[in-house]
């Protein structure tokens, strides 16, 4: 009796030791079966990163070039406009410097005239004596 009841027990242990290798094996596979799927969809996302990181450089690459392109653009226009003014203000410069130069002239001739009328009034008075009093620091002149 004791080897039946050892056969049964032995049966029993194999039967029970059986699931647990058919549930090692059922696990076994759908952790595979996960790894497989984790695996598939890491490439995925590897290969989804590097075409945006192609776009993103290609996109940086576009607007580089395009910022390049308006950089000497309005540099070139900010050299013409810095030129036609420049050459403007020569032009005034000039402008302005001969019409000083022709007024200094007419002012100084004036000036000049004024100078020698001025003499020859006071040459004239001078020369009056009695007739006309005028002296500087003459306090009645002065009043």
């Amino acid at each position: 009796m004791e080897k039946d009841h050892l056969e049964i027990l032995l049966e029993d242990i194999n039967g029970k030791f059986n699931l647990v290798l058919e549930g090692y094996t059922a696990l076994d596979k759908k952790i595979d079966t996960r790894f497989d799927e984790l695996n598939e969809k890491i490439e995925n996302n590897s290969f989804m990163i590097g075409v945006l990181n192609n776009k993103i450089d290609a996109v940086d690459e576009r607007l580089s070039k395009k910022i390049d392109a308006v950089d000497e653009r309005l540099s070139k226009k900010i050299d013409a406009v810095e030129e036609k003014l420049s050459k403007r203000i020569d032009a005034v410069e000039e402008k302005l410097s001969t019409r000083i130069d022709a007024v200094e002239e007419n002012l100084g001739g004036k000036i000049d005239v004024v100078a020698a009328d001025l003499s020859a009034h006071r040459a004239d008075t001078e020369a009056h004596h009695g007739i006309y009093r005028v002296k500087e620091g003459d306090e009645e002149f002065g009043k």
